[in-house]
């Protein structure tokens, strides 16, 4: 896959270059370190960060033909797994290099992905971290929660799905103090 498209605001005053690639047997360091620092904090927050067990996960799930390399302003700025699965798609190993997060980044690559796979009419699903802020992301393009551990968040998105709009916690607790929402 390559898809090359622009997204705004990556860095101050002028719109990132970016870029799908395939992935490489040769790329499966690159991300695993990636995958390692990417998911640290969070995973030490749930007392379940292991050095060498979480370069080695990814060096075992490891599907160059299923993965992209994304690239930024020329830099290896993340990757992507879509593996399919009967009338699905999974999306795994989805990693950005610090650096170039917070920034529309991932929005951007998630919604070219999102387009290709509604093109396609099938399910897509995920897993993330409990407390990971990659969930507000995912929640912002359609997914929902179908089920969850003390360590996982399992979400689905239907083909189509619009992105929910989040609404100030007040605006959503408003309904509890009016005995007429009752």
């Amino acid at each position: 896959m390559d898809t090359r498209s622009r997204a705004g605001g990556i860095r101050p005053g002028r719109p990132a270059e970016w870029a799908l690639r395939s992935a490489e047997p040769a790329d499966v360091e690159a991300i695993a370190e990636l995958r390692a620092t990417v998911m640290r904090p969070d995973l030490e927050r749930l007392g379940r960060f292991d050095a060498h067990g979480v370069r080695q996960r990814l060096r075992d799930s490891f599907s160059p033909q299923y993965t992209s390399v994304i690239v930024a302003d020329g830099a290896f700025a993340g990757s992507v797994t879509l593996r399919p699965a009967e009338d699905e798609r999974w999306l795994e190993h989805f990693y950005l290099a610090p650096v170039f997060q917070g920034r529309g980044l991932g929005s951007a690559v998630l919604r070219t992905l999102l387009e290709q796979i509604d093109a396609d009419r099938v399910l897509v699903r995920l897993n993330v971290l409990q407390g990971s802020a990659a969930r507000g992301l995912y929640e912002r393009h359609g997914f929902t929660v179908e089920a969850e551990d003390a360590v996982d968040v399992f979400m689905v998105r239907r083909p189509g799905a619009e992105a929910t709009r989040r609404l100030p916690l007040t605006s959503q607790l408003s309904h509890l103090s009016d005995p007429t929402e009752r």
